[in-house]
């Protein structure tokens, strides 16, 4: 049997000269070719799993493979990264592993799917959706894994669940002493850097770490930020073995719709990549008592609530927020928030992509919902935190300033500071210039 290739011919883990080789470059160059962009450029985007699969997974022969992923972890022709694996029959995968939403995605918000024997790989899936790093490391030692491999699409916000399902399973990996392969595909909302830091104090499941809110990293360029800088200061510190396949043939600038890739909606609703775009921001509602649109065809770009009206839309509209428009909508949520109720609220429009501003936007709707007296924030049952709002915006500056009347400008700037710094800190670990 040929012997595989050393790690740094199929990765990027840190170097420069990982980067750069040129046995990386014959593995990105065998991958199969993407289809055109939207200019006929025929520049097409090959996410990092098919780099790997066009070499056979040569770089996990060996190896006991666990696999955390879920169904947006797909090659080109639409199979499975754990089917593909499968399929070779000289590599060992020793389990699967499900976040929230679950591993085949049969699971609504906050849910997941029990462990189970996958009936098409004959696979055990283990339960991952709330494990903190210990329970992961539990569940790696239980399936014999040696090294772990992930693959999510995420969207490039800090309240989506699954990059903090990542970052545990690197603290896991790194305490079992297994390796941590990431497979990368690219942010579909880009490299655009927004919105408040999470303070340690308002830690959750829907922000783990201080990282910003929309943080415009891929999951791989993230997973080199946890490593460098958050793993070292974690429990016993030290970092974790990492290896990140790289995406091929990615501008970040681009939006989702620029790769030419297929949109596998990561979670129930998140069904296309303009919910992804709006929902940056618009995710902000989950900690009022609008509806973020859940229950309807276009959750987070439909927002409202019965008692809000068309002045809402109006209003919205004469602050001329760029790369956007608000038409007035109304909607009845099948589920959810005032599920079986007519709602009064907006469609949100993208109209220029480039000029688009996630957080802002949704900052001046939560602005303007403010001033109808039926508007009220979300709790839950956290005595100590009790606004839900709190958690999704890293801190209560965001709730304090909204019902003090301050305006959009005044709002957003008490965070800008925070995104410079966060630009300078996450410099060292981007891959994609």
């Amino acid at each position: 049997m040929t012997s595989a290739p050393s790690r740094r011919s199929l990765v990027a883990g840190g170097t420069a000269a990982a980067l750069a080789s040129p046995l990386f470059a014959r593995t990105a160059a065998a991958a199969p070719p993407g289809p055109a962009g939207p200019g006929g450029s025929g520049h097409g985007v090959t996410p990092g799993a098919d780099a790997a699969a066009a070499q056979g997974w040569r770089m996990l022969r060996g190896r006991e493979v666990g696999v955390v992923s879920n169904p947006t972890g797909v090659l080109r022709d639409a199979s499975h990264v754990v089917d593909s694996m499968a399929a070779h029959e000289e590599l060992r995968i020793a389990g699967v592993f499900g976040p929230e939403h679950g591993f085949r995605g049969s699971a609504q918000a906050g849910e997941s799917e029990p462990e189970f024997k996958d009936p098409r790989t004959g696979l055990t899936v283990y339960d991952a959706y709330g494990a903190d790093a210990a329970k992961m490391a539990g569940l790696f030692r239980k399936s014999g894994a040696d090294t772990i491999v992930f693959d999510i699409q995420d969207v490039g916000v800090r309240f989506y669940t699954y990059i903090w399902t990542m970052y545990h399973a690197m603290v896991a990996a790194r305490t079992i002493g297994a390796s941590f392969v990431v497979l990368d595909r690219p942010n579909p909302i880009g490299r655009r850097a927004d919105g408040p830091l999470l303070t340690p104090e308002f830690a959750s499941g829907v922000g783990l770490k201080p990282i910003i809110q929309q943080h415009g990293m891929t999951v791989g360029e993230l997973a080199r930020y946890f490593n460098g800088e958050l793993l070292p200061r974690e429990g016993d510190g030290g970092k974790v073995k990492l290896e990140v396949v790289r995406v091929r043939g990615w501008e970040p600038r681009s939006t989702a719709q620029d790769t030419g890739l297929p949109w596998v909606p990561p979670s129930p609703n998140m069904p296309t990549a303009d919910t992804a775009s709006a929902y940056a921001g618009t995710g902000y509602f989950e900690g009022t008592n609008l509806s973020e649109g859940r229950g309807t065809t276009q959750p987070f770009q439909f927002v409202g609530a019965p008692y809000l009206d068309y002045h809402f839309s109006d209003r919205l509209n004469a602050l001329r927020l760029p790369g956007v428009r608000f038409r007035e909508g109304y909607f009845v949520p099948t589920f959810s928030k005032h599920e079986g109720k007519t709602c009064a609220g907006v469609q949100l429009l993208v109209t220029d992509p480039g000029r688009y501003e996630a957080v802002p936007t949704a900052v001046a709707m939560l602005v303007e919902a403010r001033k109808y007296d039926a508007f009220e924030w979300r709790k839950d049952a956290d005595p100590k935190r009790p606004f839900w709002i709190d958690k999704l915006s890293g801190s209560p500056r965001l709730r304090e300033m909204v019902d003090a009347g301050k305006d959009v400008r005044e709002i957003t700037a008490a965070w800008r500071s925070e995104v410079r710094d966060f630009e300078r800190a996450r410099r060292p670990y981007l891959l994609y210039r």
